[in-house]
């Protein structure tokens, strides 16, 4: 388990790691950095750098943590990259179904593998499934999506690097918006955030505004339209702590 600032989990976990660029919300991809960063430092998972590894000995994992977490499964990677077996997929998926005290999020932007795949994993509740979607080009991941059997459907608008147009939310449960962070960072316009926001809002769909991005993206922080949006899925209300929205 890895404590993680991003804002919208609390815990990474990671069986996979390495990835490869497939759209342009890949350009400065940061676990690509820190991939190589950590390779430098000696971490075992990174010694080959940002190519796609599978890791048995981190399965187990989830099991091991008695507080429930709100998990972002492979932060460092994309589990229905390529060169991950359907095998380890079955096998990831298998430990998120048995540890069921946490709720998983599993983003991808291989939405094309992701659906035909559908059909041979579990879905229990606890896994949210999202797909990223950066600009309009990209808005067919969301159709792919909604075909899947997860019951919890979410947009990743992050980077969010042009107008996203009309989008069809049936069956979506929750929309991130976020600007790119870090270095050569690419402006995110509010006109953008804005109008996913208000087509959420029209939609009935939580809208979770993570930043605003950019070299310093603390000190751009995180409000839009004079508010910090942090609305999230009511199925993510626990005995355990209260993910209260701020509707």
């Amino acid at each position: 388990m890895a404590k993680t600032t991003i804002e919208w989990t609390e815990t990474t976990w990671n069986p996979v790691t390495g990835c490869s660029k497939v759209s342009p919300g890949c350009k400065n991809c940061y676990a690509e950095r820190m991939a190589v960063r950590l390779r430098a430092m000696g971490q075992s998972n990174y010694a080959k750098g940002f190519k796609v590894v599978t890791h048995d000995h981190a399965l187990e994992l989830p099991f091991s943590w008695k507080k429930t977490q709100m998990v972002f499964v492979n932060s460092m990677s994309d589990l229905f990259h390529p060169a991950v077996p359907l095998d380890f997929i079955k096998r990831v998926f298998n430990v998120m179904d048995l540890a069921d005290q946490h709720i998983y999020q599993v983003l991808t932007k291989r939405a094309e593998r992701l659906a035909e795949l559908n059909d041979r994993l579990l879905w229990p509740d606890q896994i949210w499934m999202g797909v990223s979607v950066e600009n309009a080009d990209y808005k067919s991941r969301i159709d792919l999506l909604r075909k899947t059997s997860a019951k919890v459907k979410f947009l990743s608008v992050e980077p969010l690097l042009g107008p996203l147009g009309k989008l069809n939310l049936r069956g979506i449960d929750w929309v991130i918006v976020g600007g790119e962070s870090g270095p050569g960072s690419r402006p995110m316009l509010e006109s953008w955030a804005l109008d996913a926001r208000d087509q959420c809002i029209r939609a009935g769909v939580p809208f979770f505004f993570k930043q605003w991005g950019g070299f310093n993206k603390k000190k751009n922080g995180r409000i839009l339209d004079g508010k910090v949006w942090t609305q999230i899925p009511d199925m993510a209300f626990s005995k355990d702590k209260d993910y209260a929205n701020s509707r």
